[in-house]
């Protein structure tokens, strides 16, 4: 089965990404369309050899689509994600759009791959940080139910997207010159600095980025786990950080937990404090897969237990774990082909 794949906001850090993974993994298209704004038609990319230009998107942008990737922000997805559906398409959607709404599955391969076949053309990629969390959380489920977490998350100037990168490195440029910092993306300047802040406010003093991992963790995990989080932006370039706190019904062991994650999908174990070894996001910016290590007892809760996480959270955290979503799908031909 090859698909007619459109990817709408194709010029955007989570587009170009998408771009990337269909050719590195060989997704199976028929024609692969770019839309984007007015403002970027006729921006040409390469793919396979080809050289393909940026359409505007527009209500007619989807006849003959049989698969919509979005990352094109949440109004855009509000507007063209149903027109998309009408016109025959199955949208997956990387936005904070469709994610709460009860029609619509929000899905993590590795961990609720099954979601997928409750689609009524609209499937919801979760938020970043939320991704990789359940990625590790499920393969210690495994083991014993998860009833609460806590979290703070440690995350790259890329979650706000080319725009962010960009202005991190025009700031560190900046320091080395003596001039003063342009501040525009982020609340305050970030390089040389960390923000306790990432999205808005809501009314119980925790960021909507906060109550995406309360919320979301939730419905993928089809669990009565709760999740406390503190989401804080930090000078690093790209690929995100966690440090997560779990309380499980009976206690897991360290051996325990580092034999579910060695053998989990789409994780790698690399927990050798020993020699110094540990995820960092220097070191795993491009990689597929979420790396786990600092795997310990809770001093605090002996049902507890505490470990670190990194994961470049443009693939796996947006771009591939859609794709993934689109592979599963073809696996079990649910397009209408």
């Amino acid at each position: 089965m090859s698909l007619n794949v459109a990817i709408m906001g194709a010029t955007g850090a989570v587009g170009q990404e998408l771009l990337n993974i269909l050719e590195q993994r060989n997704f199976p298209l028929n024609s692969l369309k770019l839309l984007a704004s007015a403002r970027s038609v006729g921006r040409e990319y390469k793919f396979k050899g080809q050289t393909l230009k940026v359409e505007e998107l527009t209500k007619d942008s989807f006849k003959g689509i049989d698969l919509v990737l979005s990352s094109a922000g949440a109004s855009v997805s509000k507007e063209f994600a149903p027109i998309a559906v009408e016109a025959g398409a199955v949208v997956v959607d990387n936005t904070s759009f469709f994610r709460m709404d009860p029609e619509v599955p929000l899905v993590v391969p590795e961990v609720n791959a099954e979601d997928i076949k409750l689609n009524k053309g609209i499937i919801a990629n979760p938020n970043c940080t939320t991704i990789m969390m359940v990625v590790a959380l499920k393969a210690l489920e495994k083991i014993s139910h998860i009833k609460r977490i806590h979290v703070s998350s440690y995350q790259a100037a890329s979650g706000a997207g080319a725009t962010g990168m960009a202005e991190l490195e025009q700031q560190y440029k900046e320091i080395a010159e003596g001039k003063p910092c342009t501040v525009s993306k982020f609340a305050y300047q970030l390089a040389n600095n960390v923000i306790p802040h990432i999205d808005v406010f809501t009314d119980n003093g925790y960021t909507k980025e906060e109550m995406k991992m309360y919320n979301e963790t939730k419905k993928i995990m089809h669990s009565d786990v709760v999740c406390s989080a503190t989401c804080v932006r930090v000078p690093a370039l790209r690929s995100h950080s966690e440090s997560i706190w779990i309380e499980t019904e009976r206690p897991i062991s360290v051996e325990e937990a580092r034999e579910a994650i060695k053998n989990g999908e789409g994780l790698q174990l690399m927990d050798e404090p020993e020699n110094k070894v540990y995820p960092m996001p220097l070191f795993l910016a491009g990689k597929d897969d979420v790396y786990v290590g600092r795997i310990r007892k809770d001093l605090a809760n002996e049902n507890g237990l505490t470990f670190w996480l990194v994961g470049d959270q443009i693939r796996k955290g947006a771009a591939l774990n859609a794709v993934q979503i689109a592979e599963y799908m073809v696996k079990n031909n649910m397009f209408k082909k």
